[in-house]
């Protein structure tokens, strides 16, 4: 699995020493409020690593751990990814609460989409957003996504923000 660092932020394989901070992570009802709507459970969230980690060894790519460079914490998951099912290859963003607002996800994701146009070589890279979702829409807008749809995941519609590969600067 490789490991890319940016100006802030390392984003690295999961370990088993990251359960505490992601269980903390997914178990945060405010953060898991748009992803899925329910906090996980301590074993849930580790099934949810496990899974991830899983998306690696199936497909050659995935969500990172995503480490702050100057603490050494993990705060969050990063990355591309796309499940059986899925409507595209996704780049999606999850941070532990106390790491909002810093510019973390915007710098992740950036460096995500980097490595899907380079590495994975789709036309597009969606983000599928829910509507009340402000702050990811955010993101999504900081990075030059645009909204191109609405579709059904789960149980509600998302928002599908998308930007193409010729629109992005490798």
């Amino acid at each position: 699995m490789p490991q890319i660092e940016t100006e802030r932020l390392r984003l690295r394989g999961f370990a088993e020493t990251d359960l505490d901070a992601y269980a903390e992570m997914c178990g945060d009802r405010e953060v898991m409020r748009y992803i899925g709507g329910q906090p996980l459970s301590r074993a849930e969230a580790w099934r949810n690593m496990a899974m991830i980690v899983g998306h690696w060894f199936l497909l050659g790519y995935g969500l990172w751990a995503v480490e702050e460079r100057s603490s050494g914490e993990m705060i969050g998951r990063i990355g591309c990814w796309q499940p059986e099912g899925w409507p595209g290859l996704e780049v999606g963003w999850t941070l532990r609460r106390a790491y909002w607002g810093r510019g973390y996800a915007t710098e992740a994701a950036k460096a995500s989409i980097d490595y899907g146009f380079k590495n994975l070589e789709p036309s597009q890279i969606i983000s599928l957003i829910d509507p009340k979702n402000l702050a990811s829409q955010r993101v999504a807008e900081r990075l030059g996504a645009k909204i191109i749809k609405t579709t059904p995941l789960f149980d509600r519609e998302v928002l599908v923000y998308a930007i193409n590969r010729e629109n992005w600067q490798l």
